[in-house]
């Protein structure tokens, strides 16, 4: 959704309210539970009779908790699932890259957000990106810096549309 600003020279300047799905960036759901013998299968269990898709995830465990951390075809039906069950969950943006052709894809990523002075705070892939494409999902301290930086580099960014309208992935 768009709304203008008038800057007073009778010019209105364009500018996004809410996240748009060509946003190049990608939501990830961080699903809290305890840290329990058939937990995990209790949540992916939730997208089963569903047309949504896990397009990513890894876990984080500790003694007495653990955190999910999901990529799905489509957010905002996968946010109704979870506040429908009650689960504690937060939201936080992803950079999805393409890897590159070469031999070490990773180690180009790493250097374009090194160039920048970018950390990565984690990375994991997607089981399979769109069009079947090979990506990672990456966590990163700036996220606008760190869009700019590989897109510049002439790296592809996924948005969310890019894993909710592949075909491929069905």
């Amino acid at each position: 959704m768009s709304n203008g600003l008038d800057e007073g020279s009778g010019g209105v300047i364009e500018f996004e309210t809410a996240r748009g799905r060509d946003y190049p960036s990608v939501r990830q759901f961080n699903v809290f539970v305890e840290n329990r013998v058939g937990n995990l299968l209790a949540v992916v269990r939730r997208f089963e009779s569903t047309d949504i898709r896990i397009v990513a995830m890894t876990v984080v465990d500790s003694a007495d908790c653990a955190i999910i951390r999901m990529v799905l075809s489509d957010p905002e039906r996968a946010k109704e699932i979870f506040d429908l069950a009650g689960l504690p969950f937060t939201e936080s943006d992803l950079l999805v890259v393409e890897l590159p052709r070469g031999n070490q894809p990773l180690v180009q990523i790493c250097k374009a957000l090194l160039t920048a002075e970018i950390s990565i705070d984690y990375a994991y892939p997607l089981m399979i990106g769109p069009s079947g494409k090979s990506a990672l999902a990456l966590h990163v301290e700036d996220h606008d810096m760190g869009t700019q930086t590989l897109l510049a580099m002439g790296f592809t960014l996924f948005t969310e549309g890019d894993l909710q309208d592949d075909d491929e992935l069905h």
